[in-house]
């Protein structure tokens, strides 16, 4: 049965064309709005693969997101968890087939193998596969094609497509699990910056550095100031009312994503970040028949406190669509006219940016340049 991330766990014919002719009329500012291609063009290709970022440069992203964790020896490495069943081949490997281990990871029990168990070297015999194969099996038939990455090799592969596009590409970094690996003491915060001394092309490029933690944020605002080219991120997640940072749960405390979206939270949050990333279902909610209701007031709310808002994350697929949007196709069925109207819903709602798994399908929605379609 298919396994969804906590970021996942979230009519058709002319109802549909309808929708889209009016979100297309409707999106009511020119601001610049940005584009996250999350974890590559992921929709298109196995994520954090090079070939992934490729296809999201190629198709107008203008930042790709690396998730990072740690090796054994200490190497950033970029994979969506730290459990690595689900996005590698290491189940095929006899030689680490007595690696496979039980751990809590953020309050849950996962069994897996685990990145912080392997050398950068055993990681490098390793080849990435589709973590959701059902949905994307184009992407499956790749299982096998691509290499693990280290944060090292996506930037010199960021500053080099930079070149080739002429145009500078962002990064949108996210430090996994940074309470889990201090507990084990292997910190991600100090290599990550060392890393940041180390590169020319992250010390100019525009670099958005995301957590859905706290205490990681803060210090690394109280280490890096505010330099132009840098913004930090606070991801939150709606969905779940009782859901809090792990590191909250760590120090025993009862803040909840729901409460740092309000007003007082809001204001907190913009005294050590820039962005808030909720889930797209915080921006627009869904009612009972799975169907986009009123916006919510936290967009407004984050622009009253000073923040811009970047959603995660817009799909292409009918499974992940709200009820609005899908087609008569199949869960897994590709429906970009879909994903483009559900985009344009929220860019009327106000949003600043989004994450997405096609950048291309984002690109449509905000039209070719690089302003957002006038109403």
């Amino acid at each position: 049965m298919m396994q969804l991330t906590r970021r996942e766990s979230l009519g058709a014919g002319a109802a549909l064309l309808a929708a889209t002719s009016t979100a297309a009329r409707a999106v009511p500012t020119a601001k610049r709005i940005e584009i996250f291609g999350h974890r590559g063009a992921s929709a298109l290709r196995p994520e954090h693969t090079l070939a992934s970022y490729a296809k999201a440069v190629e198709d107008g992203a203008d930042f790709i997101e690396p998730d990072l964790v740690i090796s054994k020896d200490g190497v950033l490495i970029i994979r969506h968890e730290n459990n690595i069943a689900e996005t590698t081949d290491v189940a095929k490997h006899p030689e680490f087939a007595d690696r496979k281990t039980e751990k809590t990871v953020d309050g849950q029990k996962q069994v897996g193998w685990f990145v912080e168990d392997f050398t950068l070297a055993e990681l490098k015999t390793l080849r990435a596969i589709e973590r959701l194969p059902q949905l994307r099996p184009q992407n499956a038939a790749m299982d096998g094609w691509f290499d693990i990455v280290t944060w090292y090799e996506m930037i010199d592969f960021a500053a080099a497509l930079s070149l080739a596009r002429g145009r500078t590409i962002g990064l949108v970094p996210e430090l996994k699990h940074s309470t889990y690996f201090q507990s084990i003491g292997m910190p991600l915060e100090d290599r990550f910056l060392a890393t940041l001394a180390q590169h020319d092309y992250v010390r100019r490029c525009p670099l958005v550095i995301q957590s859905f933690e706290i205490a990681n944020l803060k210090y690394l605002r109280s280490k890096l100031g505010r330099p132009a080219n840098v913004r930090l991120m606070q991801l939150t997640e709606g969905v779940m009312p009782d859901l809090r940072p792990a590191d909250v749960v760590k120090a025993g405390g009862t803040l909840t994503f729901q409460q740092m979206m309000e007003p007082a939270g809001l204001a907190e949050i913009k005294r050590y970040a820039d962005i808030l990333a909720p889930d797209t279902r915080t921006i627009i909610p869904l009612g009972p028949d799975k169907k986009m209701v009123a916006p919510s007031p936290v967009t407004a709310d984050a622009h009253r406190a000073g923040l811009v808002v970047m959603p995660w994350t817009f799909r292409p697929e009918n499974y992940f669509l709200a009820a609005d949007f899908q087609n008569g196709a199949g869960p897994a069925a590709r429906n970009p006219a879909g994903s483009i109207a559900e985009i344009r819903a929220c860019l009327r709602a106000g949003i600043d940016g989004f994450f997405t798994d096609d950048p291309g399908i984002g690109r449509q929605a905000i039209g070719t340049s690089e302003t957002a379609l006038r109403s």
